[in-house]
């Protein structure tokens, strides 16, 4: 039987919603919050889905805040750090805390090359010196190191370092990192890897972060519940429409790229603002016609029952 760890279940890593000039949309984080919690998700704030990487502090903290107000009881709120300055990501995960953020995730600094004694340091700093669990975020795609397995396994042990969330994308990673800790009690694994995610439940993932989660956390929470139930050939059809929804905003784009046809997927169903914080654009006028246009095409033929596009 499946261990049930603390940390778990559809952890969804919210875009960040912006104004015009650049400031929290704090009504769309409103929706985009409401969206999550009715279909079974929670929200990890400033990741990269948030462009975390190129908000200011001010714009950064507005979001913990707004956050953890709207935080429903029992749910967990999920709150990246990462900065390349050490000292940086203490000083938000004390803010997180005082402000009621559960647990915090930071991926390595993305400048310098590190060593295997660097990267361990480094999270040992983090777990010693911050307030709240940890969580350790590999995403070599941004950070350009992929982080060893067996030195994540080393830090696992660590009393405040609670998970992983993985998003590099090896099927041998995968499997590895099941074998390793799908039946540690005290130590979560979590996917950033949508397409492999019905493998990954099926064979002792504990949870899914999957960007896609912002246009329908519903496929994802339904994808947990059929895993659940064993209820394999269900949760590979959801992981089907997962991969049709995915690609439409990913496909043959840059990181940036997608996530600003993922804000313009989201301003048509009513979420939020096209708006992308600098040096990341917003998409034309024409691809965000042929985006909306490619999407009602795939709900159509697929039968989606997408709450925002009725």
């Amino acid at each position: 039987m499946k261990v049930k760890k603390k940390y778990n279940g559809l952890v969804v890593p919210s875009i960040t919603p912006l104004t015009e000039n650049h400031k929290l949309d704090h009504k769309a984080v409103e929706k985009i919050f409401d969206s999550f919690f009715n279909h079974g998700g929670v929200p990890f704030i400033l990741g990269t889905t948030g462009e975390a990487s190129s908000l200011p502090a001010d714009v950064k903290k507005d979001f913990i805040q707004l956050a953890a107000k709207l935080k429903q009881p029992g749910k967990m709120l999920y709150a990246g750090v990462s900065s390349n300055c050490v000292a940086e990501s203490i000083e938000m995960a004390k803010f997180c805390a005082d402000e009621g953020v559960d647990a915090v995730v930071a991926h390595l600094p993305a400048y310098f090359n590190l060593t295997e004694h660097e990267i361990k340091k480094y999270f040992e700093v983090l777990a010693d010196m911050i307030p709240l669990p940890l969580i350790i975020y590999n995403i070599p795609s941004t950070t350009h190191i992929s982080i060893p397995l067996k030195l994540i396994d080393e830090l696992s042990h660590h009393d405040n370092i609670v998970g992983t969330k993985d998003s590099e994308r090896s099927e041998e990673r995968l499997n590895q990192s099941l074998a390793l800790w799908a039946n540690r009690s005290d130590f979560s694994h979590f996917l950033g890897w949508a397409a492999q995610s019905a493998y990954a439940l099926i064979n002792g993932c504990d949870g899914l972060v999957p960007s896609t989660g912002n246009l329908c956390p519903d496929i994802y929470q339904e994808m947990i519940g059929a895993v659940e139930r064993d209820d394999h050939q269900t949760a590979y059809m959801l992981q089907a429409h997962s991969d049709l929804l995915g690609n439409l905003y990913q496909s043959k784009r840059l990181l940036g790229g997608s996530l600003a046809a993922l804000k313009s997927l989201m301003q048509s169903a009513g979420l939020c603002q096209p708006y992308m914080m600098p040096p990341l654009e917003q998409v034309s006028d024409l691809d965000a016609a042929e985006l909306q246009r490619t999407l009602h095409s795939i709900i159509a033929k697929e039968n989606l029952n997408l709450p925002f596009y009725q």
